[in-house]
């Protein structure tokens, strides 16, 4: 196979002809890399719609006591609500279910929204406790009794009910709207850009409350009883490895910790 030699002169000209070629490709592309990368979000709303896009994984069939890869919690998710750049934001240490963490949170936005001008405040509820029962839909309240573990206070899981009378955004003098104590609830504060954290340690430990009182109807293991409560996390909410470990996350990204 006849070969030849380029003297160094003529490797330099191939070598920018190369370059040349290889940075225009990279300029061509450029804007199409650039629409990829979503844009910072700057207010709750952008944030919802960003996480809306995120998959989550909701078909464990078993999952661990403690979580070591990313990939069994909503890791994109998280780090995107960690990373929320604006400077108001506020996180809740929510436990009791019967408490009033979601009136606060609501009275919280009211004020910083319409009191302090402040369109970007972002509020976050670190949910466990007996707080993270609300997080289960209905078909897990119904399927393992959920409200036994309310000490009798829920029935049924009013708190994924929306029952405000008006959407009016414009209207937020109006008692009965979103913006008074009808809209506490998970779905009107998640419309109004909340984010819910649900938390897996509090997950395990339902799962051994109800093995303990025998609510097992599938006859099912821990990690499966676990991953089926998981499975049936209420829609928008993202789950972390635990939230006492997440908090501290929170605090260092700049938001303030309320307990």
């Amino acid at each position: 196979m006849e070969t030849f030699d380029v003297p160094p002169s003529g490797r330099r000209h191939l070598f920018g002809i190369g370059a040349a070629a290889t940075g225009a490709a990279l300029l061509a592309a450029l804007p199409q890399a650039e629409a990829a990368i979503p844009a910072e979000p700057t207010s709750p709303e952008a944030l919802a719609k960003q996480l809306a896009d995120l998959p989550r994984h909701r078909d464990f069939k078993t999952v661990p006591m403690i979580l070591d890869h990313p990939e069994q919690w909503d890791a994109a998710a998280l780090d995107m609500v960690i990373a929320y750049p604006g400077p108001h934001k506020q996180v809740w240490d929510n436990t009791e279910i019967g408490g009033p963490w979601l009136n606060v949170m609501r009275n919280s936005m009211n004020a910083q929204r319409f009191s302090f001008r402040h369109p970007d405040f972002l509020a976050v509820s670190a949910t466990h406790g007996s707080a993270h029962l609300a997080l289960f839909d209905d078909a897990m309240w119904t399927k393992y009794r959920l409200g036994m573990l309310t000490a009798g206070a829920f029935k049924s899981n009013l708190l994924l009910q929306a029952h405000h009378a008006s959407d009016d955004l414009a209207d937020h003098e109006d008692p009965s709207s979103l913006f008074g104590a009808p809209g506490n609830s998970i779905p009107t504060l998640q419309a109004r850009g909340v984010v819910f954290l649900a938390c897996h340690n509090a997950i395990w430990e339902v799962t051994g409350k109800l093995i303990a009182k025998g609510i097992n109807p599938d006859r099912k293991t821990h990690p499966e009883i676990a991953a089926e409560l998981t499975n049936h996390l209420a829609e928008g909410v993202v789950l972390t490895p635990g939230i006492v470990a997440t908090i501290p996350e929170l605090q260092a990204s700049g938001f303030a910790y309320i307990k």
